[in-house]
């Protein structure tokens, strides 16, 4: 090692001690230097001297060159241009301490550089509706409230166990009693009564303080009272909880905070009703079948869908799932993901998954093995579910819900097995969005993807709605 260069092997010698299960106390005994010291050089806040690097060599066996080697590498170079944008100009930066994390940290460099290419995507889909994404940053207005709670959900794969914990304590409790009516008398004081829609005024629940009283639409059916059963108790019991998880976020504007803890204390309402352990096992048991696991909780279909996406509990995990809520429009007005779906940001789906289609065969089950351009394959079920009602001549509201995981995960469901199940080799070829779909011979496509070329179709029209160049 040449005496003018510095050698700091921080994390690859904080890798070294955790493989040999020695503690910082122990190296520093097998090489004669204090603990400090080993702890200096774990953070790169000493250089490691040849003398210590040659005792690491023999007392642990190992290749100097390891420790000592050069970085040059492909992702040194990416990790170092994507640093020079603006955005990193207030960080210090060394490029030793960059070429350091792609040499001892391939997984975290490709998992921060993929991000940073979301997040270049999303200006760019910001520039191409007409939003100067500095601007949108800048000024609450321009941000989009719906966006916002998304991300922050989004952000943590939709699982939440703090308030999972507490949910299933409070579910407890309120089985020592005759029903969430009783429970409620008994804790709060609260009386709870249902009545018509005359009475409500609009309204599907309401808390009564003045009455002691938990006022429930009687056109609500059993899995909606006992959701805004569960949620009215959410607030009463369980907005401390609710509160320090929302205070991990950032919010531009009110609304998208006011969102977020909306969406919070609906997971605590179905963590309530379908309390973390219980359902978990109910799963397995029922291998998904969200019809037979609806039952057994006196849940919705929608509602039990929407909880198999929070299943994510460090030790308890299940299997990763998205969902998405769609109208017969399109318009997305639900979306979670703790499967890595690459759902479309900007612009409509693809009108290839059968979640649009779902329309034709109300309350009926469909399945679809889908594969994404990059090959990645997926599987999912769709179904319509309905929404208000409850007397003749009630508006409705029909909506389709998607639910589906990654393809390795897929034979633990119910709806792959038997005779009648779809195969993987039949899987849809679908977009994530026209725009970013390279499928050139789709023939629903919307729009032509960015970046290709169009031919002109003075002499030949193909098939599809768009002839591309090769280049």
């Amino acid at each position: 090692m040449p005496a003018d260069r510095r050698l700091y092997v921080g994390p690859s010698l904080r890798r070294l001690r955790r493989d040999l299960g020695l503690t910082q106390a122990d190296m520093a005994r097998d090489l004669d230097v204090s603990a400090s010291y080993v702890a200096l050089l774990e953070r790169n806040h000493r250089p490691l001297s040849a003398e210590v690097l040659l005792r690491l060599a023999q007392t642990y066996k190992i290749d100097m060159a390891a420790l000592a080697r050069d970085t040059g590498s492909d992702d040194t170079a990416r990790l170092q241009a994507v640093l020079k944008d603006p955005m990193f100009a207030d960080i210090d930066l060394p490029t030793l301490e960059t070429a350091d994390v792609t040499t001892n940290f391939p997984g975290v460099t490709e998992a921060f550089l993929r991000l940073y290419t979301s997040y270049r995507e999303e200006q760019l889909a910001l520039a191409d509706r007409g939003v100067d994404a500095e601007a949108a940053d800048r000024s609450p207005d321009l941000s989009d409230p719906v966006a916002e709670s998304r991300r922050f959900l989004e952000a943590r794969r939709n699982s939440f166990p703090t308030l999972d914990d507490a949910a299933e304590r409070l579910a407890q409790a309120v089985a020592g009693h005759d029903g969430m009516a009783a429970y409620f008398k008994a804790r709060h004081g609260l009386r709870v009564r249902r009545l018509p829609p005359e009475v409500m005024v609009g309204s599907t629940r309401r808390l009564d303080r003045h009455r002691r009283e938990v006022l429930l639409s009687d056109e609500l059916d059993n899995a909606s009272q006992s959701f805004q059963l569960a949620l009215q108790l959410a607030y009463l019991e369980l907005s401390d909880e609710v509160d320090a998880v929302l205070a991990e976020g950032s919010f531009a504007t009110e609304s998208g905070e006011r969102l977020t803890r909306r969406a919070l204390a609906s997971y605590a309402a179905a963590a309530v009703m379908m309390p973390y352990s219980a359902f978990a096992r109910a799963v397995e048991t029922r291998r998904y079948d969200i019809e037979a696991l609806s039952r057994q909780f006196g849940a919705s279909f929608e509602q039990v869908a929407h909880r198999l996406t929070t299943l994510q509990k460090p030790g308890q995990e299940r299997l990763p799932f998205f969902f998405i809520r769609v109208d017969e429009a399109g318009n997305v007005s639900k979306r979670l993901d703790s499967a890595g779906f690459p759902f479309a940001r900007h612009g409509g789906g693809c009108p290839l998954w059968n979640v649009h289609q779902a329309f034709r065969t109300p309350r009926q089950i469909i399945t679809q093995w889908l594969e994404l351009p990059d090959g990645q394959r997926f599987f999912s079920i769709a179904r319509t579910v309905t929404a208000g009602g409850g007397g003749f001549g009630k508006s409705r509201v029909e909506r389709a819900i998607a639910l589906g995981c990654a393809a390795e995960h897929a034979g633990r469901l119910i709806y792959t097995q038997g005779p009648g199940a779809p195969a993987p080799e039949a899987a849809t070829p679908i977009g994530v969005t026209c725009r970013i779909c390279h499928r050139t011979e789709c023939t629903a496509r919307s729009a032509p993807p960015i970046g290709r070329q169009i031919l002109p179709d003075d002499i030949r029209r193909t098939s599809a709605p768009f002839g591309f160049s090769d280049t």
